[in-house]
């Protein structure tokens, strides 16, 4: 020791300090291990101790190190900032809190802890008091932008994007290159729904900090929603090398690289995901794996992987909630929710415009439906307004969405949105009604133990596949997706017009690009080489994925101006165009579903080929409620030979148009009343049955 032992106790601390700004951890501990055997009654040189030892992984000789520097240092800020923090971290927010308030009332009005508290408090979920928190610190410290951009945050989790968006505004002029003031503008713009302004402020964020892959990761989602994919995938990519176990990442590249049809590296990205899958690394996107050769049990893994840390995330909100469900009478109707982004000018909203009619006119069901996307103004939005209560929650924080829904009193509640575009996990896992289904969500497993109940049918999910789903499961006697009729067709158009030879079999798959994997198209490219004079008629992918799969037909020996691509149309002129195609072929592992009614509707055959899951098998329930199951493969050799022999035979292609226009009256698939009637049944025996206490369990109707 020197002869001055305070000087060279602040030069020791300054550089244990320094070291673990450097995250030189193994340093900065072996170095203060051996300073406390002199320094034994220094506290912030315990702490520092604790500090290292934490960065470390040693987690209980940091505490322990921890609780001593605040016994030698009982006012030390710094040290029960640090304890509380270690509470955050093993997910005792309301520990944290405790401490802090202990410290407060040592130092009132103290920024530093008045930001811990803050801090500890959002992660509690107690977002009104986290807002409070921080507006007292930054009173106190107003010029500090960190605390402008927990304020912020605060305001974002309590549904006041106007607010938040102005702190963070003052952030950036307090701090205009700091990387987490664009990112935390990026979550803002987002939510306000200008997702343009809000990918180039995570492009900003990117810019200051190259090395931090969630700028990346949340710019490419952001040109992901704007259809920028070619942008996109390069920041998916970056995202990915800056950080090769990120799930989110790996997941949303590969079904990226889908869309476009870019398949050089698709083994690599499918293998990586099957094993970060296996080894339950989490974040892998659940919408990622439909387009997988992944078997259900994988998937299965894979969703219950991604929905654990929801779960636990929600799990104080949830408490702090605290829905009640009171018993209605037993002769009120039971009411039932419906909750989707699809009320608009979009496949659901389609779907369910005629069940929500046909339901209110039959009477027996209270049906309300929540909207999670705006009113787009268009028909089908006005069908679903006029027929029954719609809510529009679309500019609700999840909490908020959850306390509307609760507030109706619904007793049984229907997803039909999954963990595609604005996923409702985050909502239903606040439990907002006492029954949750997931129907036309997820085509599969949800994962999640805040469903209850699937609705399905015996071919989608046979009772072979039971083993594969955490839900109960309600089956249908028919199929599950109900196939309303549409507006009558507008007149076909020429070939000509649409691009189409004058002569020669049509084939189509208007199935999104991202379902055509590089095994189907090649047996598309087969059956076209065995068909003379044929064409394949598929949907207009993003970005450059028309070329790419031109370019793939050549290298496969089928001239590029073979394949033709159907521009986005509206509804009724693309129902139209089914009448120009001779057959259409599906795709998997996810079949078409949709475009499978759509082309069953407009009378034009379709040939599938059972898949060995929930999204590979719905254009087999379709054509077996079609009574058509010849067209329903048993394995990819035989899809091809049929296609092939279908191509040659144009008789044989008449008569099934023949018997697909007799279906339009007669068949139970288009039978809009009788789905309503079976849907009925269906929420009026688990209602009652949840009535009386007893709890869900399997229901074949």
């Amino acid at each position: 020791m020197t002869a001055n032992p305070r000087a060279e106790l602040d030069a020791l601390l300054e550089r244990l300090a320094h070291l673990l700004r450097q995250r030189a951890s193994g340093d900065a501990e072996a170095l203060a291990a051996r300073s406390r055997q002199v320094f034994s009654r220094s506290g912030e040189l315990a702490r520092l101790h604790g500090i290292a030892l934490l960065q470390l992984g040693r987690c209980q000789e940091g505490l322990a190190a921890l609780h001593r520097a605040a016994e030698l240092a009982p006012d030390s800020i710094e040290v029960q900032c640090n304890l509380a923090n270690v509470a955050l971290e093993d997910g005792r927010p309301e520990a944290a809190i405790e401490r802090l308030q202990v410290a407060l009332a040592r130092a009132p009005g103290h920024p530093v802890v008045l930001q811990a508290l803050g801090v500890s408090m959002m992660a509690a979920t107690r977002f009104d008091e986290a807002r409070d928190t921080f507006a007292q610190a930054l009173r106190a410290a107003p010029t500090h932008p960190g605390l402008h951009l927990n304020l912020a945050e605060a305001e974002l989790e309590r549904g006041d994007t106007a607010q938040a968006l102005a702190h963070v505004r003052e952030a950036l002029k307090l701090a205009p290159r700091l990387d987490a003031a664009h990112a935390l503008l990026g979550h803002v713009l987002h939510a306000q729904g200008h997702g343009a302004e809000a990918a180039q402020a995570w492009l900003e964020a990117e810019r200051l900090a190259p090395d931090e892959p969630r700028h990346a990761f949340q710019a490419a989602r952001m040109l992901d929603e704007a259809g920028r994919l070619e942008e996109a995938a390069a920041a998916y990519a970056r995202a990915l090398r800056l950080a090769p176990r990120s799930g989110p990442a790996l997941s949303r590249l590969a079904y990226t690289r889908r869309q476009l049809a870019e398949w050089s590296e698709q083994a690599t990205l499918t293998a990586r995901m099957r094993e970060a899958v296996e080894a339950g690394h989490q974040g892998i996107v659940p919408f990622a794996l439909l387009v997988e050769p992944f078997d259900r049990a994988l998937q299965r893994k894979a969703v219950e992987t991604f929905t654990h840390p929801v779960e636990q995330n929600l799990a104080p909100l949830r408490r702090q909630l605290a829905f009640t469900y009171p018993r209605p009478a037993p002769d009120a109707p039971i009411r039932v929710g419906l909750v989707s982004n699809g009320f608009g000018e979009h496949p659901v909203g389609r779907a369910v415009a005629g069940l929500v009619e046909a339901l209110a006119d039959m009477g027996g069901l209270d049906v309300h439906l929540f909207a999670t996307t705006a009113d787009d103004g268009g028909p089908v939005r006005r069908r679903l307004a006029g027929a029954t209560t719609l809510h529009a929650i679309d500019a609700l924080a999840p909490a908020q969405g959850a306390q509307a829904i609760h507030a109706t009193g619904v007793e049984v509640l229907f997803d039909l949105t999954g963990y595609g575009a604005r996923s409702n996990a985050g909502l239903l896992a606040l439990r907002p009604a006492p029954l949750q289904v997931s129907w036309l969500a997820y085509p599969g497993t949800s994962g999640a133990p805040w469903i209850d109940y699937i609705l399905a049918d015996t071919v989608v999910l046979p009772p072979s596949h039971r083993a594969d789903y955490s839900e109960k499961v309600l089956r249908l006697p028919r199929c599950f997706l109900p196939a309303a009729a549409p507006a009558d067709l507008p007149p076909a158009p020429t070939r000509a017009g649409c691009g189409l030879p004058e002569t020669g079999v049509v084939f189509a798959c208007f199935n999104a690009t991202g379902q055509i994997g590089p095994q189907v198209f090649a047996r598309f490219m087969q059956v076209l080489r065995e068909v003379a004079g044929s064409v394949l008629w598929l949907r207009a992918g993003p970005g450059g994925a028309d070329d790419r799969l031109r370019a793939e037909a050549a290298a496969q020996e089928v001239a590029a101006e073979r394949l033709v691509f159907l521009p986005q149309l509206p509804h009724e002129p693309y129902l139209a165009r089914y009448a120009l195609v001779d057959l259409c072929l599906d795709t998997l592992p996810r079949s078409g579903r949709t475009t499978a009614a759509d082309a069953l509707w407009a009378g034009c055959p379709l040939l599938t080929c059972a898949g060995a899951t929930f999204a590979g098998r719905t254009a087999a329930s379709l054509l077996h409620h079609a009574h058509l199951p010849e067209l329903v493969s048993e394995d990819a050799d035989g899809f091809v030979a049929m296609a092939v022999q279908l191509g040659r035979n144009p008789v044989a292609l008449a008569a099934f148009r023949e018997h697909l226009a007799s279906l339009r009256a007669q068949s139970p698939l288009f039978d809009v009343a009788g789905f309503a009637a079976d849907f009925r049944r269906v929420v009026q025996t688990i209602g009652t049955r949840h009535r009386i206490g007893r709890p869900p369990i399997d229901l074949d109707f």
